[in-house]
């Protein structure tokens, strides 16, 4: 069982694959957007559907924006290198490494066909798994199949800092960037700024950052650096550790540090009688929005097929910010 679950991360990780869920995510993320956008003018009164149409291309295109370049961004600010995953790099890479393997080895029918194959397109689950058992059997071939696919690489203490900044920095664009295209389309629409729906707005920004998005980097964080004191290697503690590290600090911690900062700093900005009291309390949609938290574990867990996704799940919280949710009661 262990293994296979294995040999799928490692299908899931070929670099090909990667290359090209990376290629299709602007084309979902602005496709779903376009639907979703369209849906909610669909049920919008006559009268508004103008103004829904407008507010809704102001915020979901600055949160697309904002979203699809905050990995280059964030890569530059905490200065890693922003890995482009492009197919033409992978090919002649594979290439190379698959030559050189069969110039000094001799290979089966089998075997050559699927190193062939692996040069320029992308394995199916049974062709790896095939891959792995014949070059498990032949000398230094595991050290080309962890070649052909990486091994993931687990984020050590070194680097939890810098990891935790670049996703904190990568989620933090769309829901600025959410933020400012709804400021942008009340201007349009309204033409000028409601001090209740900026704060709102501002608030909301707070709750998606510091509830889903930050404290979750933080929880795992801090569990990571935890492990690596007592030396735990075992990706399973790992994991399970990450796990707690987020419920703990971002998904309990995050919403009260962010309700706080909206009664004790936002409200009185926007509202110098302090007459607004409510509270933003967790829904069913903002569990759901954890599911970043399953990428973000992934990605420090060294997994790069994650990685592409990141955008859309940190974009959802950005629009979320540009609308200014509040729940309903309260």
């Amino acid at each position: 069982m262990i293994k296979s679950v294995k040999l799928a991360g490692k299908y899931l990780d070929q670099p090909l694959l990667v290359s090209r869920f990376k290629q299709s995510v602007p084309k979902v993320f602005i496709g779903g957007a376009t639907v979703y956008g369209l849906n909610e003018v669909r049920k919008a009164p006559q009268n508004e559907k103008t103004n829904t149409a407008i507010n809704n291309a102001c915020i979901l295109g600055a949160t697309i924006a904002s979203a699809l370049s905050a990995p280059r961004i964030a890569s530059k600010i905490v200065r890693k290198p922003y890995e482009r995953f492009l197919a033409k790099d992978i090919i002649k890479k594979n290439t190379e490494i698959v030559d050189s393997f069969k110039s000094s080895h001799k290979v089966n029918e089998q075997t050559d066909s699927l190193l062939e194959k692996a040069k320029n397109k992308i394995l199916s689950f049974k062709e790896v798994k095939t891959l792995n058992k014949e070059l498990s059997e032949q000398k230094d071939g595991k050290n080309l199949f962890n070649r052909l696919i990486p091994e993931p690489e687990n984020v050590t203490s070194k680097d939890i800092v810098s990891e935790i900044g670049r996703l904190s920095v990568l989620g933090f664009i769309p829901v600025a960037g959410g933020i400012a295209g709804g400021l942008a389309g009340e201007k349009i629409t309204k033409g000028e700024l409601s001090k209740e729906k900026t704060a709102n707005r501002v608030k909301e920004g707070a709750y998606q950052y510091l509830a889903n998005i930050f404290m979750c980097n933080v929880g795992a964080a801090g569990a990571l650096g935890i492990l690596e004191k007592f030396n735990v290697k075992s990706k399973s503690a790992r994991v399970a550790g990450m796990v707690t590290g987020i419920i703990s600090t971002g998904v309990v911690g995050g919403s009260a540090i962010a309700n706080y900062i909206g009664r004790k700093v936002i409200n009185p900005i926007f509202d110098k009688d302090k007459k607004s009291k409510s509270e933003r309390k967790p829904e069913v949609l903002d569990i759901c929005l954890h599911s970043d938290d399953i990428a973000t574990i992934a990605v420090m867990s060294g997994l790069k097929w994650m990685e592409p996704a990141l955008p859309i799940l940190y974009g959802i919280s950005g629009y979320r910010a540009g609308i200014g949710y509040r729940n309903k009661k309260g």
